[in-house]
């Protein structure tokens, strides 16, 4: 058992960047298949199970750190969220995108009173997070965190139904790329103006290439950290004036994301969103953020994650079918349909890897509307935790 805080803090962190390292520089071909940040999540909940964690100090340190790094988090991760990149995407893309994300939810809402009762107990709040995932990536996942009422089980199982199904819908959709003349037939897709969306999204993802320097770091770090601790105390005052006025369902955790969500769009259009190591520290966090999580979860709810993973199966079917109706009406070409798909689940690590299989110069289309997702994901993962508690 660890009974130091600041071991605690060393061993997840040394284990993440040990992960991190081995996938770099080993190139070990078990990362193609299970990512490192599904690896820390399982073997820090083979720690917490077998007791490591279980002491005073830890959760002392936990208590301290958690909440703290997740808003920091938040507020990194939207930096780079610049609407105004997104009209580079045009009215078409951008509802091709929206597109995606609704109908993915309608397979959550269908889905979820057919199988909670085998998800296992209160995993309604676990769920709306991987919506939030789903919407625009990893991330997003961990901002809910403080937001809904998410079971660190739960939360393994619904990471476990992210890689499963990521891993298998990607390869699907490559191997769609040769039916894709069949697709844009059957819905006759309208590509005049794709290249031209192309063009303009490259050229705007390429000038924001920057080489970030130490003072970018300090000055990121200091920033988001202060962000954090004062969006928790105006978190803490909104719920206090909703209480006043009878809004007391909206709890401290929701105020504070909705505040940090927004502070951080707004942000993104100042020159703060031009700031190197904004990628860089985002992940930073992400990892800090879900090596704390599993660290006090356990792999006993972990059996319950083959029904999650059907349940992942279930969804994406109900978006296939929903996204080629909707191609039909709105004559969508199957590259752009699939980049949008990818884009939701994966983000816009993902999404250019779909894009390229077309052509080489649909990449920056992936990445704006990657970039799209995180914008979005947590409002539409807070929407979507009201209606699935309403249905739990």
């Amino acid at each position: 058992m660890i009974t130091s805080g600041f071991t605690y803090i060393a061993v997840l962190m040394f284990l993440a960047g040990g992960l991190l390292a081995l996938e770099k520089y080993a190139k070990w071909k078990v990362f193609n298949v299970v990512p490192p940040l599904v690896w820390i999540y399982v073997i820090n909940m083979i720690l917490c199970t077998v007791g490591m964690f279980d002491s005073e100090e830890c959760s002392a340190a936990y208590g301290a750190l958690k909440n703290n790094l997740l808003y920091a988090m938040i507020f990194v991760m939207l930096l780079r969220c610049d609407f105004r990149k997104l009209a580079k995407l045009s009215g078409r893309m951008i509802s091709i995108f929206l597109g995606c994300s609704v109908t993915i939810g309608i397979g959550f809402i269908i889905g979820y009173p057919i199988f909670k009762g085998m998800l296992g107990a209160d995993t309604w709040g676990a769920t709306a997070a991987l919506y939030a995932s789903w919407v625009g990536g990893s991330a997003n996942m961990a901002a809910m965190q403080d937001a809904l009422p998410v079971d660190p089980g739960a939360y393994g199982c619904a990471l476990a139904l992210d890689t499963v199904c990521y891993s298998v819908w990607i390869a699907l959709l490559l191997l769609a790329v040769r039916y894709s003349k069949k697709w844009d037939g059957a819905v006759k897709a309208d590509t005049s103006k794709l290249q031209a969306v192309a063009d303009a999204a490259n050229a705007e993802v390429a000038k924001e290439k920057q080489h970030a320097k130490a003072a970018d770091w300090i000055f990121l770090i200091g920033l988001s950290l202060l962000v954090s601790a004062a969006s928790q105390w105006i978190g803490a005052a909104m719920k206090t004036g909703l209480t006043n006025i009878g809004l007391g369902m909206f709890d401290k955790g929701t105020c504070t994301t909705v505040f940090v969500t927004v502070l951080g769009l707004i942000c993104a259009m100042t020159p703060l969103g031009k700031l190197p190591a904004v990628e860089e520290l985002s992940s930073v966090y992400l990892y800090a953020v879900v090596s704390l999580l599993a660290s006090m979860a356990t792999l006993a709810d972990l059996v319950s994650a083959p029904m999650w993973i059907v349940y992942g199966m279930f969804i994406l079917l109900i978006h296939v079918v929903l996204m080629f109706l909707l191609s039909k009406v709105f004559h969508w070409d199957l590259c752009m349909v699939s980049t949008a798909s990818v884009a939701n689940i994966g983000g816009s690590a993902s999404a250019p890897i779909i894009a390229v299989a077309y052509h080489e110069s649909y990449a920056g289309i992936g990445v704006l509307m990657g970039v799209l997702g995180a914008a979005v994901g947590n409002f539409l993962g807070l929407g979507m935790g009201a209606i699935l508690h309403m249905l739990a």
